[in-house]
């Protein structure tokens, strides 16, 4: 059986085709962004969609199961809400409109919780039933499972990790908040930091890492940003329990000088109980998580 997935992001569109076992057979790549949004997003998917199916040759398909930036209602598979960067995306009818085309069922759901869906079903947190999810990226992202069940919410924008506050009086974040977690735990705010306090210009993750072996003033700022991201963790894990927490983004590549730290300063400053037999591992499935968790939800997540 065949299934059409799409994983829309704020700059590119990934369109595949998977079979029941999440297997990608073929996908292609498309930008969203090509003239600022003007063409909405929604357009262009259903037209790439089309172009894609017509070029693999598929006219048969058992079900669409998308991913998606942004604020999304699951029950009415469209986007209610965003950051307020994309034009023309709220009210986005994915659902809707691609029932209309191609006459089968669809479902949508956020691209953070298809990120934590894609472990579950084939990553790292295969045989988990409570899982916690933390991206680290531009912004941070994530997505929560408990039993087995993906953390919806009421309209399906629960799990919104890096928006809870971990200073009340810290910094101003764009979603009208203080002290978000993601403006202390993002590569962004790694970033930010390192040009501050060093003085440096042009800088990116990956070269702050190469540096910190060699650069005790970049260690020491790389140090305290990890004690950021490892405190919101453990607040994440005390709330929800979780059996095992997936970092993704990037940084998680960094096992020893990233991974390994924040695993210890969870161990150390969380519950004994919460604790104990918790496991921190990066993300597998990186660029395929968002597709193959979007089917899993399609298969398994209304069930």
């Amino acid at each position: 059986m065949n299934y059409l997935g799409l994983d829309i992001g704020g700059t590119a569109l990934k369109i595949a085709i998977l079979d029941e076992a999440g297997n990608i057979i073929a996908s292609s790549n498309y930008p969203v962004n090509f003239d600022n949004y003007n063409t909405p997003i929604l357009n262009t998917a259903i037209e790439k969609s089309e172009i894609f199916l017509l070029e693999n040759k598929i006219d048969k398909l058992e079900g669409i199961a998308i991913s998606a930036t942004g604020q999304i209602d699951v029950k009415k598979g469209m986007v209610v809400g965003t950051g307020g960067n994309i034009k023309n995306y709220q009210g986005s009818k994915f659902k809707e409109e691609f029932e209309k085309k191609y006459n089968v069922r669809t479902t949508v759901i956020n691209d953070a919780n298809s990120a934590v869906l894609g472990e579950v079903f084939l990553g790292n947190a295969k045989n988990y039933k409570n899982v916690v999810m933390v991206t680290i990226g531009t912004g941070v992202g994530g997505g929560i499972v408990t039993n087995s069940k993906v953390l919806n919410g009421t309209l399906g924008i629960g799990g919104e990790v890096g928006h809870f506050s971990i200073n009340n009086k810290g910094i101003k974040c764009s979603c009208g908040n203080r002290g978000c977690y993601e403006r202390y735990a993002s590569m962004t705010a790694l970033i930010k930091r390192v040009k501050e306090e060093l003085n440096i210009e042009n800088i990116n993750g990956k070269e702050i890492f190469e540096q910190i072996n060699i650069n005790e003033s970049m260690k020491n700022i790389v140090d305290e940003w990890i004690e950021d991201v490892a405190h919101g963790i453990i607040s994440l894990v005390h709330i929800f329990n979780p059996e095992i927490v997936i970092i993704g983004g990037a940084v998680s590549e960094q096992k020893e000088l990233f991974v390994n730290k924040v695993e210890a300063l969870v161990k150390e400053n969380g519950m004994e109980n919460f604790v104990k037999n918790l496991e921190i591992e990066a993300a597998k499935l990186k660029n395929d998580a968002g597709l193959v968790g979007a089917l899993y939800y399609h298969i398994k997540g209304e069930k």
